[in-house]
């Protein structure tokens, strides 16, 4: 789903520049209609998903990201130990790790 929504953004705006599409992906970002993610060390994403509070599972190797239901319950689900006078909406996690494909690639590996 992820560069669905910005090729599909490229189509409706097509001729128009990249920070075009950027612009009218923040503008869908802060109406709410499209979530942004900004997995590390990656470009930035844009998805359907909204109005839950769920984490991501993002491949260390080959990049895919895929969409995990909320560790604990309804938003924020996740509660720091001191808010700090902060009234917390959401929390973000990222779970690094190998996709299937990657981890059965490296297990193909013949050993050292």
């Amino acid at each position: 789903m992820w560069s669905k929504v910005f090729a599909k953004a490229q189509d409706i705006l097509s001729g128009s520049s990249t920070q075009a599409v950027y612009g009218i992906l923040a503008a869908f970002t802060g109406a709410g209609l499209v979530r942004r993610f900004d997995p590390p060390g990656s470009a930035t994403l844009f998805e359907c998903r909204v109005g839950d509070n769920h984490h991501h599972l993002v491949c260390v190797q080959c990049g895919a990201v895929q969409d995990v239901d909320c560790v604990i319950g309804a938003a924020p689900c996740l509660t720091p130990s001191d808010t700090a006078g902060f009234t917390v909406f959401s929390a973000e996690v990222t779970f690094n790790g190998l996709c299937r494909q990657c981890r059965n690639q490296v297990a193909a590996l013949p050993a050292p």
